[in-house]
C-alpha cells in the first residue's frame, strides 16, 4: 500500500495525513556519503577524530561520579536500605547496565554526535527525536548548573568555614529580591566552557586529571575506612535488626534512589563522532566506565555503613562524620577535595554533550545553522559550546536549581527508554529506506530506469507531491514509500512506541509483548543496518524490555511537580517544532529510496556531476 491513500489522491485530508507522516519520518544513518556531501556542500569542518578508550573512560567516569556518592550513602541508608546499601548500589548498577548495553549497540551502529536524540531520529521518528533532544538539553543545562552551585560551599570548607571565601566570589543575596547569586559558580562554568572550546583532546585530558583526583579520594575512603573497620570493628553491621532493617522492599527502594548516581555514562556516546575507532572503543569505554563506577560505589557504601550504624549517619556529610567519629577529622579535607573535583568533572560532562546535541539538531535542520559550525582550528563546535556555557552560567549565577533536579532524572529516563525502544525497532522493523535530497532526483531517475521491477503509483514516497510527483512513464521503479510492514511487525512498532508513555499500563503491554517478541524471528535486515562489526546487545528482546520496564517504573515514581515542569518545557518544544523545526527539516522534501540502491545512486550522481 503506497503513501498516497485514495483520499489523498482525490485531494481529501491531504495535509492532515502529510502532517502526521512528518512526525515519523526518519533520517539516514550517517555514512561516508552523507558526511562527504555535507562537508563539501556546506563548507563545514568535521569534528576531530582524537578520542580513544582512555579518553572515553575519563569522560564516562567524570560525568557519572558526581557529588551524589558523597551524600546519597547517608540519606539512602537512613531512610531505605540500612546496611544493605551495598546491594542497592549493585542492583542499580545492573539496571543502568541494561541501558548501557542498548547504548553500546546503537553507538557502534550509528557513531555520530547526538546520542539518544540521534538514535531516536533514525529508528523512531523526527517528532520523538525532537522532544528527546529538548529533554536532554534541559537535563544537561539544569544538571551542570545544579552541580556547580555545590562547589562554593565545599571550597569555603577548604578555606576554613562557610564564609571564608573572598567576597567577590562568595554567595551574596540581592537586597529586595531575595535572590542568592553565586559568582564562583558562574566563573567556574565560564572557565570550563573556555577549556572545552580549546579542543576535545585537551579538555578530555584535563577532565581525566580532575577525575583521577576524585577517584584517589574515593580510594582513600575505601582503604582508610576499611583499615578502621578491621581495627575497631564493623559496628554498623552488628545490629539487632540485621542486614535488612527495612526489608527487601527498602533495599529496592534504595536502589531506585541511587540509580540516578549512575546517570552520565550516556555522555560517552555523545562524542561518538570524535572517536578514532567507534565500533571497538565506544562499547569498551561505556562498559569500563560503568563497571568502575559500580565497584567504587559499592566499596564506599560497604565501608561507611560498616563504620557507623545507619540510623546514626549524618544525612548531609555521611562520610566526613563517619571518619570524625573514629577520630580522623582531617579526613574531611580529603573528602571535600574529592567532592569539589567530582562536581567540576560532572559539570564538564554536562556541558560537553549538550553542545554536541545542539550541533546535531542544527545539522539536521531542526535548529538554526549557527549551532552546527565547527571551528577550523580546534575542530569543536565552538558556537554551540559557548551558548551552552552561557546558559549554564546564567542559571548557576541566579537560580537555586536544586528544586529542579528531578527534571534531570526525568530527561535521563526518557532518553534511556527511547534508546531501548530503538534497539527493538532496529531488530524487528529496521528502517530499509533512505531519504535523499532533491538534488539526487536525476540520479534516482537514471538508476530507476536500469531496473525492471514493476511500478505502481502507490510506490512513490514523497514529502511534497507538488515537487516530486513522478509519472509512470518517467520513473518505472525506484522511489517508493516505506515497505509494507506485516501486521505483527506493525503491532510491535506501535506497542514499543506506546511503552514509553503509558506508565503502568505500558508495563503490562511490554510484559505481554515480551512473550510475543520471543516467539517472532528478528528481521534479517538488521545485519545490514548502519555500521557493522561493532557491539551487539545480548538477550534481545528480553534485555531492552527489562530496561523499559525499569525506566517506566522510575518515571511513574517521580513527583507530579517534576512532570508538570517537564511537560511545560516539552509543550514549548512542540510549538517550536511545529513553527520552525518541521518546516526547516531537510526531510520536508526528501525522496525515500530502498537502502540497497543508495550506493548506486551516489555513484551515478558523481558521474553526472
Amino acid at each position: 500500500m503506497g503513501l498516497l491513500s485514495d483520499k489523498q489522491k482525490n485531494g481529501g485530508d491531504k495535509y492532515v495525513v502529510g502532517g502526521l507522516r512528518n512526525l515519523v519520518r526518519r533520517k539516514q544513518v550517517d555514512s561516508r556519503h552523507t558526511k562527504s556531501s555535507s562537508s563539501s556542500g556546506s563548507g563545514q569542518h568535521q569534528l576531530a577524530k582524537a578520542l580513544a578508550v582512555p579518553h572515553l573512560i575519563a569522560i564516562g567516569l567524570g560525568s557519572t561520579i558526581g557529588s551524589g556518592v558523597y551524600i546519597l550513602v547517608g540519606t539512602v541508608a537512613r531512610e531505605h536500605s540500612g546496611p544493605a546499601l551495598t546491594l542497592s548500589f549493585l542492583i542499580a548498577g545492573i539496571a543502568a547496565g541494561l541501558s548501557a548495553f542498548c547504548y553500546a549497540e546503537l553507538a557502534s551502529r550509528c557513531p555520530s554526535a547526538g546520542s539518544a536524540y540521534h538514535y531516536s531520529y533514525i529508528c523512531i521518528g523526527e517528532a520523538v527525536a525532537w522532544l528527546i533532544g529538548w529533554a536532554l538539553m534541559l537535563e544537561y543545562a539544569i544538571g551542570s548548573s545544579a552541580v556547580v552551585r555545590g562547589i562554593s560551599p565545599n571550597l569555603a570548607l577548604l578555606f576554613g568555614g562557610p564564609n571564608s571565601l573572598p567576597s567577590f566570589i562568595s554567595r551574596q543575596t540581592i537586597p529586595g529580591f531575595g535572590i542568592v547569586v553565586d559568582p564562583c559558580a558562574a566563573i567556574l562554568v565560564l572557565v570550563v566552557t573556555g577549556l572545552l572550546c580549546l579542543g576535545i583532546k585537551e579538555s578530555t585530558f584535563v577532565q581525566g586529571i580532575v577525575t583521577s583526583v576524585n577517584i584517589c579520594a574515593l580510594i582513600f575512603i575505601i582503604v582508610t575506612g576499611g583499615y578502621l573497620g578491621f581495627k575497631t570493628g564493623w559496628h554498623g553491621y552488628e545490629l539487632p535488626s540485621g542486614y535488612f532493617p527495612f526489608g527487601a522492599e527498602g533495599m529496592l527502594a534504595g536502589a531506585s534512589t541511587v540509580f540516578f548516581a549512575y546517570t552520565g555514562f550516556d555522555s560517552v556516546t555523545s562524542t561518538a563522532e570524535e572517536v578514532k575507532n567507534p565500533q571497538r572503543d565506544l562499547p569498551i569505554g561505556i562498559g569500563f566506565a560503568l563497571s568502575i563506577c559500580c565497584t567504587l560505589y559499592m566499596l564506599v557504601s560497604a565501608v561507611i555503613v560498616g563504620l557507623v550504624p545507619y540510623y546514626a549517619m549524618d544525612p548531609d556529610t555521611p562520610i566526613s562524620s563517619a571518619f570524625a567519629s573514629r577520630g580522623i577529622k582531617w579526613a574531611a579535607y580529603v573528602i571535600t577535595i574529592g567532592s569539589c573535583t567530582a562536581l567540576c568533572s560532572s559539570m564538564m560532562g554536562s556541558i560537553l554533550p549538550q553542545s554536541r546535541i545542539l550541533m546535531a539538531m542544527s545539522r539536521d535542520g531542526l535548529l538554526p545553522s549557527f549551532f552546527s559550525d565547527v571551528n577550523k582550528c580546534t575542530q569543536v563546535p565552538v558556537k554551540s559550546t559557548v551558548v551552552t556555557g552561557l546558559l549554564a552560567g546564567i542559571l548557576a549565577f541566579f537560580m537555586d536549581v536544586e528544586q529542579l533536579s528531578g527534571m534531570v532524572s526525568l530527561g535521563t529516563l526518557l532518553a534511556y527508554t527511547m534508546v531501548a525502544i530503538s534497539v527493538l525497532i532496529l531488530r524487528y522493523v529496521p528502517p530499509d529506506e533512505v531519504p535523499l535530497p532533491a538534488s539526487f532526483q536525476e540520479a534516482i531517475n537514471s538508476v530507476s530506469l536500469q531496473h525492471t521491477i514493476s511500478y505502481s503509483p502507490g510506490d512513490i514516497c514523497v514529502e511534497d507531491t507538488k515537487v516530486y510527483a513522478i509519472t509512470p512513464e518517467k520513473l518505472p521503479l525506484l522511489v517508493k514509500k516505506e515497505a509494507p510492514i506485516g501486521d505483527h511487525q506493525h503491532f510491535l512498532h506501535i506497542q514499543c512506541t506506546l511503552g514509553s508513555t503509558l506508565g503502568g499500563i505500558g508495563g503490562v503491554l511490554l510484559l505481554s509483548g515480551a512473550i510475543l517478541l520471543v516467539c517472532i524471528d528478528q528481521d534479517d535486515a538488521r545485519h545490514d543496518f548502519g555500521h557493522t562489526g561493532g557491539f551487539i546487545c545480548p538477550f534481545v528482546p528480553l534485555l531492552p524490555i527489562a530496561c523499559i520496564l525499569i525506566n517506566v517504573y522510575l518515571l511513574v515514581n517521580l513527583s507530579a511537580a517534576t512532570w508538570t515542569r517537564v511537560s511545560i518545557w516539552l509543550l514549548l518544544a512542540l510549538l517550536v517544532y511545529v513553527f520552525y523545526g518541521r518546516i526547516h527539516s531537510p526531510l520536508q522534501h526528501a525522496v525515500y529510496v530502498p537502502a540497497a540502491h543508495v550506493d548506486e545512486i551516489y555513484e551515478t550522481s558523481k558521474s553526472q556531476s
